[in-house]
């Protein structure tokens, strides 16, 4: 191997930990893995391991994250057509990866090995500072997957269209339940009933409705004119670069404020792309959960849903804070709620705190009020 760069032996080091933890992981389990052995595996010392991840728990995270992103889909998936067959489609991929029982071991996987992530949810219990942020995060995968439902309705339906986000909420109780249930009584599980299910959940009518937002506690949209100059950036909705340069709303979102994505795509004008660029003050540990949770959904959604029914929202992670501060928002924390409207290549509105992108999607006519302003200042007097 050739020299490396510092910032490729810190590339090549993280990967060596994170396969390091793997195997000790799958060997040990959570509670009996322990970062000396980690080092070890690795060749590095401790304090290499700690440069990398601050703890024992952001390893794991970044481990089943990992593995969570690399799940292979099946070549020619048979997306559903209708919410019932995509809703089937989407419990056959989750439940592949259930405990199999066999008479030898009591608990064998689909894989072969053990479900590495059996302790995710102890872990998120065990603090406040994890629970906060995954409750959000599963807000969010209800929100992609109740849009993608969205789309799957037949055409001429009376108006305004029944919201399926909390109809979403319900079949991601259900397949969480069963991925809890089946790490805790292998054998439990019937995957058909599961699926099943899933289908006969889709004619469940719970009142949905989208709450329009109090408008007297909405920003106001400020008017802008800067240059949007974005870095590269992933779409873990589509597993795809993003699309952050065109028209549309960019928002900035700390992990306790993910369902604010919400009001930015119902208030956005057809056509617009939405972007949810996810910030955290805690980025080694969980920017690796945020990973973990939408991939978690999102591997099964591309499997179950044709394109055309893919939400109309994109998921950008930002752990460097590199694409916020492109959009004005130099420092990021759990709690950040920042909006921008790119119209024609710039910046056009901008918006901060809650309902801020709520304001910047409706941020109508910004640039045609800035192009009056720009056109009267250059009349000659």
């Amino acid at each position: 191997m050739g020299r490396l760069s510092r910032a490729e032996l810190q590339e090549y080091n993280r990967a060596r930990v994170l396969d390091a933890a793997r195997n000790e992981f799958t060997e040990r389990g959570f509670p009996g893995a322990k970062v000396d052995a980690i080092a070890e595996r690795a060749g590095l010392t401790r304090g290499a391991v700690y440069s990398n991840f601050p703890g024992k728990r952001a390893l794991y995270f970044a481990v089943l994250a990992d593995l969570a992103e690399r799940v292979p889909e099946p070549p020619h998936p048979e997306p559903g057509r209708t919410a019932p067959q995509a809703l089937g489609a989407l419990a056959r991929a989750w439940v592949a990866g259930l405990p199999l029982v066999g008479a030898d071991t009591g608990e064998r996987y689909a894989d072969g090995g053990p479900r590495l992530g059996r302790h995710l949810m102890s872990e998120v219990l065990s603090e406040e500072r994890i629970r906060r942020p995954f409750a959000q995060l599963m807000k969010l995968d209800a929100i992609l997957l109740g849009l993608a439902l969205e789309e799957l309705r037949p055409s001429g339906l009376p108006a305004p269209p029944a919201r399926l986000v909390r109809l979403a909420e319900a079949v991601l109780t259900t397949l969480h339940g069963a991925s809890q249930m089946a790490d805790a009584a292998p054998g439990f599980i019937e995957p058909f009933n599961v699926v099943s299910a899933c289908e006969r959940l889709a004619g469940l009518d719970l009142q949905d409705a989208w709450p329009p937002p109090h408008l007297p506690y909405i920003p106001q949209a400020r008017p802008a004119d800067e240059p949007w100059s974005p870095p590269p950036a992933m779409d873990a909705v589509r597993g795809e670069p993003a699309r952050t340069a065109g028209d549309g709303v960019v928002a900035i979102l700390g992990l306790h404020r993910l369902e604010a994505a919400e009001e930015a795509v119902r208030a956005a004008p057809p056509g617009a792309t939405v972007t949810a660029v996810l910030v955290t003050g805690e980025p080694d540990e969980l920017m690796p959960l945020a990973r973990l949770a939408v991939a978690g959904l999102c591997g099964c959604l591309r499997q179950a849903f044709p394109r055309s029914a893919w939400p109309r929202l994109q998921v950008v992670y930002d752990a460097s804070g590199a694409l916020a501060r492109a959009a004005g928002v130099p420092a990021v924390s759990d709690g950040t709620e920042a909006a921008v409207r790119i119209e024609r290549g710039r910046i056009v509105a901008r918006a901060d705190g809650r309902g801020a992108c709520h304001a910047a999607a409706t941020a109508a006519g910004a640039t045609r009020a800035h192009d009056a302003r720009r056109d009267d200042t250059s009349r000659p007097s």
